[in-house]
Parts: structure tokens; sequence; C-alpha cells
């Protein structure tokens, strides 16, 4: 599920949303109000329930090959998603929908590249939401592999020092981090 030219996308387990109306959500790292939407790009970052855990990583121009086969895979594409074991079965039955939103009403934030849309001003979508279907199925007609890992903190770390262009999203809510020993 992707936005067609001219639009944007918002993801909500929530399939009776009228109007979106700028807020400032808790955990925001700005005191801006706003309304948030996705364009193609970043659509796979919100392909799981909201408050499901994600490491994500992939290719970018700088990417050093040794990176990609450490932490994509050899032969396994360009982009990895990992979650844990225990949002798998919610991550398998969550029904998510897309909202259209008109893209003209949203800006690009996020530095030093977007990451996500945003508008200051309330919005109306386009039409109804859209059922998102499997978002197994979604992960893998995009060529997008999936990890079910015990629990994400390795991984991240793994990828957040690396040549590979990364996001984190609700990492809150992850199992603890291990304790190291030695």
């Amino acid at each position: 599920m992707r936005p067609r030219p001219g639009q944007v996308l918002h993801f909500s387990e929530d399939p009776e949303i009228i109007r979106f109306v700028p807020h400032v959500a808790p955990t925001a790292q700005q005191r801006q109000a706003y309304v948030w939407a996705v364009s193609a790009d970043r659509c796979p970052d919100y392909w799981f329930p909201r408050q499901c855990p994600r490491a994500m990583a992939w290719a970018v121009p700088g990417t050093t090959d040794a990176d990609r086969e450490r932490i994509i895979g050899a032969g396994c594409g360009r982009r990895v998603h990992a979650i844990e074991y225990g949002w798998l079965e919610a991550f398998l039955t969550v029904r998510l929908y897309g909202y259209r939103l008109p893209a003209e009403k949203f800006v690009p934030i996020g530095e030093p590249v977007p990451n996500a849309m945003v508008a200051t001003e309330p919005v109306e979508p386009l039409g109804p939401p859209e059922p998102v279907g499997s978002l197994l199925r979604l992960h893998e007609e995009a060529g997008i592999q999936l990890r079910v890992l015990d629990n994400l903190w390795a991984f991240w770390d793994a990828v957040t020092t690396s040549s590979l262009g990364w996001s984190g999203i609700r990492l809150r809510n992850t199992r603890p981090r291990p304790a190291t020993t030695g």
C-alpha cells in the first residue's frame, strides 16, 4: 500500500477517522502540533501494528558491501525489518487501514533526510480508509526481509553503527536490553 501521485498516507488501526487534527504526541521530540503522514518511500516503516517496536535497515549509496552482507545478508534484498517474537501474532492479525491525504497540505520533516510529512492544519482524508491487508504479504511483495528476533537490541546496535540507512520506531516497547556479562 503506497500513495498515488499527489497523496501521502497515514496508517491507523482506527477505521473511523473523518478528520486529522494536529496534535503533539506524548513522546514527540518537538513541541509543534502536527498531522503526520508518510510518502511512498517511508510507507514500509508503518506496515506494523501501531505499538509494535521495529528496527529497520536498508542499503543507501554509501553502504559498504561488508555491512550489507553482515546485516541484510547475501541475496536478501536491499532492506530488512526486525520485530520481536512477542509481537508476531499482532503483526499477523492486526487490521490496519491506510488513509489517503492530499500531499499539498504536507511538508517534509526530518534531518538530514526527511522521514515523514507533516501538516499544521486539520486535514480530511480523500476518501474512506482502505484496509491494508496482510502485512506479511506487503513485505513479501516489496522484497523486504522480515526478521523475527527474541530481542531487538543486538540488531539495533549493529544497524545504528553501520553504513546502512536505518530507523527504529516504538523501541520503548521492546523487551529490556539484555544484561552484559564480563
